[in-house]
């Protein structure tokens, strides 16, 4: 059974309900299961899903690495640990809830699918779109980069600029969707959150933590991550929450605004503009869920300025991992916890959510030494 996030109306698991009539989010009810034996997550916590996952539809997805960050461990005086999603098949934690998504849209005898999306999501959608053989629409913003626009032409979605309000585009396409028999596995798609959570499953495998930091934009990888933990709670697997954190960029941060000023709901960010492109969603469809979430269980909020996202990026860089600006916030929100006293060797895990090599047109080239064959020795000094 679905339920709503905000007024908790009911909805039928046999019709594609995604967004309740209020407005809000629909969700899937909490799981209570125990974990078995098992090579992959999806096959390690089989009871947390609402249905058999089918192999054969993946592409590979999760049971991605934890790091331990020895530089910045050091550095912060906690233990702070990486989740790695740049290794996932389209190099960003989207790939977990599109391979849910994809059995969602075969499982209600949908032909056709579909997202809303200038990034992650889009690649995500087009390559499992091609893998199930589905016919795959992508739309994107009318001011989307080329370089992300060729990532999408080799699985053969039909991609579609369009101009107008983007946060709008996301309502639209559903509507749409309904009437030409298209299942849009957008941003917070209940299935796609269901997703999300194996990301807090293979955590509490390896660490219990005190604090996870969620770079923020449309609100779904926060709800899916908080979800998996309650579930691991309510189950007995783990004892404690962790302090979820939801990170966004200075630039675009609708839903750290209406926290910080005490709101009950967000409202459109005016003029967003940052270099962390992944998380520039000025009115994200998941922001009043995702503010429920931070008062309830006493999360928190922070904004990060580009500057600090590029100097977080850098950071990681030394800890051999290279992603794009928006994975870095988590970094540079952990440096401004640090500021505010976070306790002494407190376990820290930072999710990083996508690739650098999404985003190389942002990245500049350092300094490079030219050297003759001859006096390459003299060079290497």
């Amino acid at each position: 059974m679905l339920k709503c996030t905000a007024c908790g109306r009911a909805y039928s698991l046999r019709k594609p309900y995604q967004r309740c009539e209020c407005g809000e989010p629909l969700e899937l009810e909490l799981f209570k299961s125990v974990p078995r034996i098992g090579k992959r997550v999806w096959e390690r916590f089989s009871g947390f899903f609402p249905f058999e996952l089918n192999p054969e539809l993946s592409l590979g997805e999760g049971d991605t690495a934890l790091i331990k960050a020895k530089r910045l461990s050091k550095e912060l005086g906690v233990k702070l640990y990486l989740k790695n999603e740049t290794t996932n098949p389209t190099w960003s934690f989207k790939d977990r809830g599109t391979y849910l998504g994809i059995h969602r849209a075969l499982q209600l005898g949908f032909k056709k699918i579909g997202t809303v999306s200038t990034g992650n999501m889009a690649a995500s959608v087009a390559a499992y779109g091609a893998y199930s053989g589905l016919e795959t629409y992508i739309l994107v913003s009318s001011t989307i980069a080329e370089e992300k626009l060729k990532a999408l032409e080799v699985y053969g979605a039909k991609v579609i600029k369009v101009r107008g309000d983007y946060g709008e585009l996301y309502y639209r396409s559903l509507e749409i969707g309904r009437r030409k028999g298209i299942y849009f596995i957008n941003s917070d798609d209940p299935f796609r959150i269901e997703g999300y959570k194996s990301i807090s499953f293979e955590i509490a495998e390896e660490v219990t933590p005190d604090y996870v930091l969620v770079p923020t934009s449309s609100g779904g990888l926060f709800r899916g991550i908080v979800k998996g933990f309650l579930e691991l709670k309510e189950s007995g697997l783990i004892e404690k929450l962790p302090t979820f954190v939801a990170v966004q960029a200075e630039g675009c941060s609708p839903i750290c605004k209406a926290f910080i000023e005490g709101e009950k709901k967000i409202e459109p960010f005016e003029n967003p503009h940052t270099i962390a492109h992944a998380i520039e969603n000025p009115y994200p469809p998941s922001g009043n869920a995702v503010l429920r979430l931070l008062k309830e269980l006493n999360g928190l909020c922070i904004t990060v300025s580009d500057e600090e996202i590029l100097d977080a990026q850098m950071s990681l860089g030394s800890e051999g991992v290279f992603v794009q600006p928006a994975s870095a916030t988590g970094i540079a929100a952990l440096r401004k916890l640090f500021e505010r006293k976070i306790e002494e060797n407190a376990k820290v895990v930072s999710v990083l959510t996508g690739s650098g090599l999404k985003t190389l047109s942002h990245v500049k080239a350092g300094e490079i030494m030219e050297c003759s064959l001859e006096k390459l020795e003299e060079c290497m000094r």
